[in-house]
């Protein structure tokens, strides 16, 4: 649940992108050459006409249902339709029982693309970076493209370009807009609208702990490793070195490797889930809702992915982050001559983890939880980055039917 171990639709190698782009490209021009002959033959509307959607979501992902459910219901409970296209065949959404939600598998990868290039839209909401820069072209039949974050980080995470292409980005907290404004700046670019609407899927899993029962006392602690992916990952820097660590420490060790590890990463992956079965003390971990692992956990090590915020700011636990010398090279980031916000704040919520010191990790650990996290960092990190706290479900779908409003009276 972050920007930078997210599933990037321009992985891969870069001429091998452009040359499906081209080729893609093609393809929808000579669609769209169709449909307007028949159109012209027919003397009828155009099938684009046909399906025009006021409101529609894309997921590229299963793991998002936990951002876009909140608002699914919120679409529901207020009666108006909205479409929700999946690249994710397994997509929790498909069996929902909803009445004003429509919930339908598009395909996946290229697939997923070629339909949405060609959609007839009013307001589309997506948490997928990427628009307009690789295979997903803006459709010229589609008023309003608005992202929405997955993670309460600074939003230069993603991978280059990641936003830039959006009209409308849902901001966690205010302070998000200094990050996008001087990106906009750099690059020539209209100002894009940047309501505060909170956090959807932080909002869900408070609600969702405290609605839990007491967890039973543990006989020893469980120790959680939630890497993010890349050369500047945790496994990609020290892996075998910091999971003979772990397991030397006679906890219970949960590994939680990011989604497109497994994609992206196997050469890294395969000889480690080897020589670290599953067993007795460790376990590695691949369920698509983090909740009961991330509750399970009395502390989490990580690097720089965005799970550190869900695991600080609503389950209130310490954390560990490595130093793995980040490389903000392929990310927005680069652009912008300051650390990033995630780092300078991660000062506040956990102890660093060096190199060298990952033969002492069992120290770390232990003097970690015994002195736990600081509740007044804690508290001011959630001012700043997790704004109107219960209400990010009604205030996106406000935002959104506001917005088509506007559109609709301009005739957009």
């Amino acid at each position: 649940m972050n920007h930078l171990h997210y599933i990037d639709p321009g992985t891969g190698s870069m001429l091998f992108t452009i040359l499906i782009s081209i080729v893609s490209s093609l393809m929808f021009f000579w669609k769209k050459l169709f449909i307007k002959l028949k159109f012209l033959m027919s003397g009828g509307r155009s099938e684009g006409e046909k399906n025009y959607l006021p409101y529609v979501i894309f997921s590229d992902s299963k793991r998002y249902w936990n951002v876009f459910r909140p608002i699914c219901e919120e679409f529901e409970k207020r009666r108006i339709k909205v479409e929700y296209l999946t690249a994710s065949p397994d997509d929790p959404a498909l069996l929902m029982q909803f009445n004003y939600v429509h919930c339908q598998f598009i395909g996946e990868n290229n697939r997923a693309y070629a339909r949405l290039n060609l959609l007839n839209a009013g307001i589309l909401l997506s948490t997928t970076p990427g628009l307009d820069v690789y295979q997903w072209k803006r459709s010229r039949n589609v008023a309003w493209y608005t992202h929405i974050f997955h993670a309460v980080d600074e939003g230069t995470g993603y991978r280059m370009f990641g936003m830039d292409y959006y009209d409308a980005i849902l901001l966690t907290g205010a302070f998000q807009e200094r990050y996008i404004r001087k990106l906009e700046e750099l690059r020539g670019l209209p100002a894009k609208e940047l309501p505060v609407t909170g956090s959807t899927y932080m909002d869900s899993l408070k609600e969702k702990l405290d609605a839990a029962s007491e967890q039973k006392e543990q006989e020893t602690l469980t120790v959680l490793l939630a890497p993010s992916w890349g050369e500047s990952g945790i496994l990609s820097r020290y892996g075998d070195k910091i999971l003979r660590a772990l397991s030397e420490t006679g906890y219970q060790i949960v590994v939680r490797p990011h989604p497109q590890s497994l994609i992206s990463e196997k050469e890294v992956m395969e000889p480690l889930q080897r020589a670290f079965p599953d067993g007795e003390r460790f376990q590695w971990n691949y369920d698509n809702d983090n909740f009961e692992v991330l509750r399970r956990a009395d502390v989490m090590i990580t690097d720089f992915s965005g799970i550190i915020f869900d695991y600080a700011l609503v389950f209130g636990k310490p954390i560990i982050y490595a130093d793995t010398s980040f490389d903000s090279a392929p990310y927005d980031a680069a652009w912008i001559d300051e650390p990033m916000w995630r780092f300078e704040v991660l000062k506040d919520l956990g102890e660093p983890l060096q190199e060298e010191k990952i033969p002492q990790i069992k120290g770390l650990i232990d003097s970690l939880v015994k002195s736990g996290i600081k509740d007044d960092a804690r508290d001011r990190v959630r001012g700043e980055a997790w704004q109107h706290i219960g209400e990010s479900a009604a205030l996106t779908v406000d935002y959104m039917v506001h917005k088509y409003e506007q559109l609709t009276a301009k005739g957009a």
